[in-house]
């Protein structure tokens, strides 16, 4: 027992040493986050990915929906970046190329990977129904780009398979190869941008920021409401008890409590880019997973 208890301190201390990174401000909420992962080294990971993902996909050639994807992702880019430089983020915009493809494909589905490489399928836009909504779903996933999800997934699971290897060694030492061997195997796993699985608060965050986000480009975000009742129609009514995303109903209940922030931000159709700090600074902790694929 004294032996583990000391193996056991050891791991903890060797986490302990890997716990430290970049240190990182989410914009509009405020949250800080450590970051084992550098700007650059993700942006080439996904830049790599995005490409890809267009080689193996078809492009759609409805001229008309394509030109409304672009047309609204353009929107939502151009407020992001006025917002990040009306807050002294102006930095941050070295790491935006923002591209924006329809995809001809029945999944109800989209994602931006980091840098702003942004996919909507097909199957998407029955659901969305207008460019509102569009822009709902986009702002959702340009979030996670502003706020360096992937990177702090990937600092997560570089923290974990850290200390799973370490664990591992101890176990192979102490009670045989195979075992700690099988540990390692159990708890690695791949990283996919394209098929990215946020954790919940990040996914929260993100839905709470991508309303924003849209206020800003000038789009209704009270149209997020009639949008998530439609996905909702196709909901298996899966309890979120186990999943890194609650059910629709709980989505639409949190949508509405930041809707009056998000509605301080839409004038009009006008953008309102600069902070508001003290409406900002407080994330809401059910998270939200954005897409369905029938």
């Amino acid at each position: 027992m004294k032996t583990f208890k000391k193996l056991l301190f050891i791991l903890v201390g060797s986490l302990m040493l890997t716990a430290c990174g970049t240190t990182s401000t989410v914009p509009i909420t405020g949250r800080k986050h450590s970051l084992l992962v550098d700007d650059q080294t993700i942006l080439s990971l996904s830049t790599q990915q995005y490409k890809e993902v267009l080689s193996k996909s078809t492009l759609s050639r409805n001229a008309q929906n394509t030109a409304m994807v672009k047309r609204v992702g353009q929107k939502l880019a151009n407020a992001v970046e006025t917002y990040l430089r009306n807050n002294g983020l102006a930095s941050e915009l070295q790491n935006f190329a923002w591209e924006f493809n329809l995809v001809a494909d029945n999944q109800v589905n989209a994602f931006c990977m980091p840098g702003g490489k942004i996919v909507v399928y097909e199957g998407l836009l029955p659901v969305t129904q207008n460019e509102a909504s569009l822009a709902i779903v986009l702002g959702h996933e340009i979030a996670h780009a502003v706020a360096k999800h992937s990177a702090e997934q990937m600092s997560k699971q570089i923290r974990q398979q850290y200390g799973t290897q370490i664990l591992g060694g101890i176990l192979g030492s102490a009670v045989g190869n195979n075992i700690g061997s099988a540990v390692q195997a159990i708890t690695s796993a791949g990283f996919s941008f394209a098929n990215l699985k946020y954790s919940r608060d990040n996914e929260t965050e993100a839905d709470h920021m991508g309303l924003i986000f849209a206020a800003m480009a000038g789009y209704d975000p009270r149209e997020a409401i009639p949008f998530w009742q439609r996905m909702s129609q196709g909901s298996t009514g899966q309890s979120d008890i186990l999943s890194d995303h609650p059910s629709d109903e709980k989505r639409i209940a949190n949508l509405q409590k930041v809707m009056p922030e998000a509605l301080r931000y839409y004038q009009g159709g006008t953008q309102s880019n600069t902070v508001n700090k003290n409406a900002t600074n407080k994330t809401t902790r059910t998270g939200f997973k954005l897409t369905r694929t029938k």
